[in-house]
């Protein structure tokens, strides 16, 4: 047990019994800093410290998707980093990847407070948050920011003596070059905004890739969130093929584009997204996001509401979800056999949850509610455990793992 999970977050979740936005806001503004100061002698050590605590490098771990290098499979899922506020410093958590978002086109306050809460005894969350962002604008502008902080961290070390003088190896000046942080991938989840019609959602999609193509090395096409009145509506296979026909259109550098689905569709919905995915070349499908069914829960009662949880509006994200989205991702697996890459999220908290995903099927997984539950610490014990899963059965490489267990 580490320090987060024994004695951080008995704290924070039932002693100070702090809101879960506002203590979400206030990690990200402290990541923010990091992300923003690397430059800086301070910012520099801390990262150093991160990346010493919670990175994990291991050449058994990396796969190369979409022609785009993965160091390992373990991502950050969106919703975490709706405004790409933190994108300079996930992988030195020892994230393999990072996805941004959900960004729309028009900035949105989201949802009426309160509107994320704890499901402890679940070890679940519940979610209404609306897409609460700032505009795929906002986020073009600070990506491309970390862009130039790049190049000049990369001229400032053009001209640092070689590093025999200074008594370092060549790991390490690289990776103060890559002082932004960015040594991992980064994907952006495209949604619609509340003001536009449901009538007009393909023009909005492609506004907001249209602005940030240039800066995700994937871009995933959300029509899965239950917080957008009629949002799902659109992955019925008539409205989702004019949204990917518009963002196809306007892909000139083919950057790899996927969905991301519900995990309450039913089976024929599913094979009709699967069917349209290939029509459309989509470079893949991520499954799944949060479930509106409450039937799994053990809470009855949201202690900030009153209210039953039956009677909150939400998605629940979490350890019920588990074995729902690792069914779906064994289906498109079987369906697809093995021929769209899938990322795998819902529920993972382990390296036991994390092996199930990728032995039905997931290339790569992700992690939101599991790792505010778990800590900062996760990251590194799930890879560690992948690593053993991978000896115990004389695998060299996590690409061999996956769909293992799908027949």
């Amino acid at each position: 047990m580490d320090i987060y999970q024994s004695t951080i977050r008995p704290i924070i979740f039932s002693g100070l019994k702090t809101d879960p936005e506002w203590l979400h806001n206030r990690t990200l503004a402290l990541l923010n800093w990091l992300s923003s100061n690397q430059q800086s002698t301070l910012g520099h050590w801390v990262k150093g410290q991160l990346q010493q605590r919670f990175c994990l490098n291991d050449a058994r771990l990396e796969q190369t998707l979409w022609g785009v290098n993965f160091p390992n499979p373990l991502g950050l899922a969106a919703g975490f980093d709706k405004d790409g506020v933190a994108a300079g410093i996930w992988g030195s958590l020892g994230f393999g990847f990072a996805e941004l978002g959900t960004v729309t086109f028009h900035g949105q306050s989201g949802n009426p407070r309160p509107r994320l809460f704890r499901l402890v005894e679940d070890k679940a969350a519940l979610n209404r948050m609306g897409f609460n962002n700032l505009g795929a604008t906002a986020m073009t502008a600070r990506l491309e920011q970390l862009k130039v902080n790049r190049l000049q961290v990369a001229g400032l070390e053009k001209n640092l003596p070689e590093e025999k003088a200074k008594g370092e190896q060549p790991t390490d000046r690289e990776n103060r070059i890559q002082a932004n942080g960015l040594t991992i991938p980064i994907g952006i989840n495209l949604g619609k905004s509340k003001v536009t019609p449901l009538a007009e959602a393909a023009d909005d999609y492609r506004s907001s890739f249209g602005l940030l193509r240039e800066l995700g090395d994937y871009f995933v096409v959300n029509v899965s969130s239950p917080n957008t009145p009629g949002l799902r509506s659109l992955q019925d296979a008539s409205q989702l093929s004019l949204i990917l026909d518009a963002l196809q259109q306007q892909n000139l550098s083919q950057k790899p584009i996927l969905v991301k689905i519900a995990p309450d569709l039913e089976w024929n919905a599913i094979a009709d997204v699967l069917e349209l995915a290939q029509s459309y070349s989509l470079a893949g499908i991520i499954a799944t996001n949060t479930t509106i069914r409450r039937d799994l829960l053990k809470t009855q009662r949201i202690a900030a509401t009153g209210k039953l949880v039956t009677e909150e509006a939400g998605g629940i994200s979490g350890a019920p979800l588990g074995q729902r989205s690792t069914d779906v991702i064994r289906f498109i697996w079987q369906e697809t056999q093995g021929s769209l890459p899938i990322i795998g999220v819902g529920g993972i908290f382990t390296a036991e949850d994390a092996w199930d995903k990728i032995t039905a099927g997931a290339s790569l997984i992700q992690v939101y509610t599991g790792w505010t539950y778990n800590g900062p610490w996760m990251v590194r014990q799930i890879l560690q455990g992948l690593l053993q899963k991978l000896e115990e059965r004389g695998m060299s490489s996590i690409s061999e793992a996956v769909g293992s267990g799908s027949g």
